[in-house]
């Protein structure tokens, strides 16, 4: 009979081994299907193009769907008799956006391949990674092999997300239950640099925040009325449609447009991070590029778990 420890020994070679086995790699669809990235690449290029804004709104798909119980596709999914859909949570209810594009690369990676063997999970980690790249931002290598949920939590979503209010302390928190530490923190909310929000996501910060410099508070009031407007569009940073460092030179001088973007730069432990960033475009490149490999790696769905959605809003 075998002793214990060995087979203690055998069960965690069986482990390591399976953890291998079923971990992402970016090689992932090159035999199975290598016109697949170029795929996607080819479609949220032409929507970038189309529409500067749904690049940043691709990359959000992303990180919103990695945050709630990994990147596994749940957000995509519509409400269903057993579940309701993560879109309706607080933080993505009327402002998640760029299905229709899903959709898209979805009908093509699929035509391309013949069948569906690419996930709704990897093609959000891929399109995230092409938006950033067609805004002008750095490129990285997206490991693959992410496989779809077949359920979605819009009370997860409600508890997990972190929202536009929160101060330092609290985001710290929020990305440290991911296992996200804080120059993730600073590098992903980096991506801030392209894309727009809506005046209900940062009136109060325009009109009662005091770490705000004050003719860039007067300049959002013209657009962003005390009542009313709620959907009126600003962006976050001065060039929306160019990934660069103008977001954390924004911050340095007081100039965030969300709360949780001022506050990574309010005297406190992030502060030196975004000078860093503001006067090195290498450093944040390296960085965000390194931080959305380890977002897209939350607990991933792998060999036999999940599925590969045929259509990326319902369950197979």
């Amino acid at each position: 009979m075998a002793s214990p420890s060995n087979f203690l020994l055998h069960a965690f070679v069986f482990l390591a081994l399976a953890t291998t086995a079923f971990s992402l790699s970016p090689k992932f669809y090159d035999k199975v299907c290598p016109q697949a990235l170029p795929a996607i690449k080819k479609v949220v290029r032409a929507a970038v193009h189309k529409e500067p804004r749904m690049g940043a709104s691709l990359l959000r798909l992303h990180f919103h769907d990695c945050f709630v119980n990994g990147c596994d596709g749940s957000l995509l999914l519509d409400s269903t008799s057993s579940f309701e859909t993560e879109k309706n949570a607080r933080g993505n209810l009327n402002s998640v956006r760029g299905f229709e594009v899903v959709d898209q690369i979805k009908a093509e990676v699929d035509r391309v391949c013949g069948r569906p063997v690419v996930s709704c999970a990897d093609i959000l980690a891929v399109a995230a990674r092409d938006s950033v790249v067609a805004l002008g931002g750095p490129t990285w290598k997206v490991r693959l092999g992410r496989r779809d949920s077949t359920t979605a939590s819009r009370t997860l979503a409600d508890s997990v997300l972190p929202s536009a209010s929160m101060d330092l302390p609290a985001l710290i928190n929020n990305f440290k239950n991911q296992g996200l530490n804080q120059r993730d923190l600073v590098a992903l909310s980096g991506g801030h640099t392209i894309g727009l929000s809506q005046c209900s996501i940062f009136r109060n910060r325009i009109y009662n925040a005091t770490n705000i410099d004050p003719a860039f508070a007067k300049e959002r009031r013209a657009t962003c009325p005390r009542s009313g407007g709620n959907t009126n569009l600003a962006p976050l940073d001065p060039t929306p449609a160019r990934f660069d460092t103008a977001y954390f030179k924004n911050l340095v001088k007081q100039r965030g447009l969300l709360t949780s973007d001022q506050a990574l730069f309010n005297g406190g432990s992030t502060d030196k991070l975004v000078k860093t960033y503001s006067s090195s475009p290498e450093a944040f490149w390296d960085d965000f590029a390194k931080s959305m490999i380890k977002m897209g790696n939350i607990k991933p769905l792998t060999g036999k778990q999940g599925q590969i959605r045929v259509n990326c809003r319902k369950v197979n």
